[in-house]
Parts: C-alpha cells; structure tokens; sequence
C-alpha cells in the first residue's frame, strides 16, 4: 500500500464487500500489515463510522444499522430488483384475504403495487400505509407503538399486542439477511420482536427479499427457512439457496 489511507480504504472495502469479517480474515486478507496496525486501522475507521468494530472482527455499517437504515437510502438500492420482486408479490394477493405487510424498501414497494380489491390489510409500516391510502375497497389498520423515524417502522409492546389476536392468510415479511445456519434475519430488536409476532399468526408467510442479501450474516433471527412458504426474490438467487429452498419444501418466485 502507497499510504495509510489507501490502506484504510481497502481494509474499508473488504469488510464492507464480507459484510462481517473476523480479525483472523483481514490479516489474512492483508499479510503484509502488522497486527497492530490493522487494529489501529480498524480504530479509525470505526471512529470515521466507515466501519464498525466488533469484538474479534468489524462489520460493514450497513449490515449492523440493518433495519434502522435510512428508508430513503435503501429505497435506491438494487431499484430494479426491488420493482421486479414487488410485481411478482402483488401478483400472490388475493380478494378477502387478511393480510400483514411489514415495513421496508421493498414491501413499501409491494404497497404500491398492491391490487384494490376487498381485503383486511394490518401494517407496522407508515411508508407502507401512505402507499395504501391510494386503495378504496381494502380495510387498512396500521399498528401503534412507537417510531422508528429511519424505517418508518411502528415497534413496541403495543404493535406487538395488536397483532396477537389476528389470524393472517399471509405475512409478507421483510429481512436484512440469510444465512443457512441463522435462517432470515433483521438488525433491529424491537422490529425482530413484531415480525416474529407476525410470522407466528400467519397460516403463509412469504419473505419479499432481493438476492444480494443472501449469505450474509445478520444479529436476530426472525424466522428459519422451514418456517417461510414462500421467497419472493429476482433471478440471482444462488444455487446453494435455491437447493436449501427445494429441500424444505419452499416456493421461489
């Protein structure tokens, strides 16, 4: 490396490009540098919030905010991919159904293409329920509790309660990520805490998430692939994914 901030910068780029590394993994990505001197990088960077350290490795900033991202910044993010999934989920609604859709980028996208025929639609998501405002024959109810001003997310005891007496046909359900052994997660407890809530009163639950989100490592497990009847997702699925699914019994779309 020609400088010390180039050097940053690769080390920036590798944990962000892995999403999670070990200590271990960035020596080994970077023989050259001393020990010492990648914790003194990996410091600074984390100090820069390029990075975030982690007790025996660091993790790229967007895999730790997770939900709590931006909405308007993940909204932006694989655009194409999101539209394509969202078309094909709103495709999978049917008349008189009753319906959970949680928040983020891509249901929020659902939202949009959600077709106006009668139905019972509950939303811990405020994007999610400005995009159904549009429809006349649906009931929309949206969850209380408490905001998350970055997701646009309604979390809390109180969303969690409202949910706990509704029989769902189907739960579309949002995930950060999925890994074989962690099943689909999120970063944000108390919005784990909802969709998990949500997966256990639906007879389907159907995970709207695009493919770059597999194989990462995530903090809270929402759910496992046994539990999913569905993933909604764009044609980059890996095999390995695409094979756990067929094993499980799980429809890909």
């Amino acid at each position: 490396m020609d400088s010390v901030d180039e050097r940053r910068q690769a080390i920036a780029a590798y944990i962000n490009e892995m999403s999670s590394v070990t200590f271990g993994q960035i020596k080994k990505a970077f023989p050259d540098v001393s020990d010492m001197t990648i914790r003194t990088d990996l410091r600074a960077l984390d100090e820069a919030k390029r990075i975030v350290r982690v007790h025996g490795g660091a993790k790229s900033v967007e895999t730790v905010i997770g939900n709590d991202d931006l909405l308007g910044k993940r909204a932006v993010r694989n655009i194409d991919a999101k539209q394509t999934i969202a078309e094909k989920a709103a495709g999978l609604v049917r008349e008189n159904m009753t319906v959970f859709v949680d928040s983020g980028s891509t249901t929020t996208l659902l939202a949009a293409q959600f077709p106006d025929i009668p139905c019972l639609i509950i939303t811990n998501s405020i994007s999610c329920a400005v995009e159904f405002a549009r429809l006349r024959r649906a009931r929309v109810y949206v969850t209380g509790g408490q905001l998350n001003r970055n997701s646009l997310s309604v979390t809390g005891t109180s969303a969690v309660a409202e949910l706990l007496p509704i029989h769902f046909d189907v739960a579309f359900l949002g995930a950060t990520s999925y890994r074989s052994d962690l099943g689909f997660t999120c970063e944000s407890l108390e919005d784990n805490v909802v969709k998990r809530m949500a997966v256990s009163r639906a007879s389907e639950v159907i995970v709207v998430m695009d493919s770059s989100k597999i194989g990462k490592k995530g903090s809270f497990t929402i759910c496992e692939l046994k539990d999913v009847s569905a993933v909604v997702s764009d044609s980059a699925l890996p095999e390995k994914f695409l094979g756990e699914c067929r094993e499980a019994d799980v429809t890909v779309y």
